[in-house]
């Protein structure tokens, strides 16, 4: 496997010091009509940047060897802003490209962080293909959003974080773009938890791929579509996702919006799309748990300028 328990471990501690160990709050699911089930949010949207992304970020830059030019990446928004932030912490330059769907919060974000920000195309794909012109031209580093090692590694930190705090899960969701978040998380977890993966109906990534055996081109639309909607789920975290993910469920932008609204409505818990999207699994019904169950669910992100009242 590409991404061990063991190389997580050694990633936790070279990270630590610049990421935050974000909370995790326990709910009885009562409160928004789920009985019978408890609930254990990672709240991850208070990492750093807004979203778990910093973590592999971070290990990318401290891992790897940085040229003068500094580092390029690719992203709808929060692996840009991720990048950027841990590029200013650590006094080096970055070059950010997002497509014209990352939101203007997302976008002050990154500007916020002194990285130079480039918009171009309407999808991940675009800015990703930019991105990969300008490593050529000028030698910088590219930080992949989620083909990447050092990425899954790093973003694997947060399984071990939420495992410590909270080690009596029986599943965990994980909303899906890319697969870097879930690929991390899977490899730590291996089997001992029930992982399942939630993407929007209209960017089913890696629905699609386990389907049909490898990572095959999706739709790449909806409400989340700044960060739950590249081309093709990873090649590297793919392997990962068959041996580890349990179950795998879509959900509608309907289902999407309702749970950000219940987040905030019941918990005062503000995420954006992507952030809501695994909890929405468990409003809509698409994820049945069982009587009893002790239902973990990471909410990812936070960079978002929606009015919820």
């Amino acid at each position: 496997m590409i991404v061990s328990r063991e190389q997580i471990e050694t990633a936790y501690p070279l990270i630590r010091t610049y990421i935050r160990r974000t909370p995790v709050v326990e709910i009885d699911g009562s409160d928004f009509g789920l009985d019978s089930v408890t609930l254990v949010f990672k709240l991850e949207l208070l990492q750093h940047s807004g979203s778990f992304k910093a973590r592999g970020a971070f290990m990318n830059l401290l891992s790897r060897d940085v040229p003068d030019v500094g580092v390029v990446a690719a992203s709808g928004g929060n692996h840009g802003a991720a990048v950027a932030f841990a590029a200013m912490r650590l006094n080096r330059r970055a070059t950010i490209f997002v497509p014209t769907v990352a939101s203007p919060a997302k976008l002050d974000r990154i500007r916020s962080y002194g990285a130079e920000l480039v918009i171009t195309g309407d999808r991940y794909a675009d800015a990703l293909e930019a991105s990969h012109e300008w490593t050529a031209r000028t030698g910088a580093l590219p930080i992949h959003a989620y083909e990447s090692v050092e990425t899954l590694r790093g973003q694997g930190t947060l399984g071990l974080e939420l495992e410590e705090q909270s080690p009596r899960l029986d599943s965990l969701l994980i909303a899906v773009g890319g697969g870097g978040l879930i690929g991390g998380v899977a490899a730590w977890y291996e089997n001992r938890t029930k992982i399942v993966s939630v993407e929007p109906e209209l960017a089913p990534t890696l629905n699609r791929a386990l389907a049909a055996g490898e990572p095959v081109d999706s739709p790449a639309g909806g409400i989340a579509a700044d960060s739950l909607a590249p081309r093709q789920v990873g090649r590297m975290m793919f392997p990962i996702a068959q041996k580890y993910v349990r179950e795998s469920v879509l959900v509608t932008d309907d289902h999407i919006l309702e749970a950000q609204k219940r987040l905030w409505n019941t918990a005062r818990i503000a995420t954006e799309p992507g952030g809501a999207a695994a909890f929405s699994a468990l409003l809509s019904g698409r994820y049945k748990p069982a009587p009893g169950e002790r239902v973990g669910v990471v909410i990812c992100g936070a960079n978002t300028d929606v009015n919820f009242s």
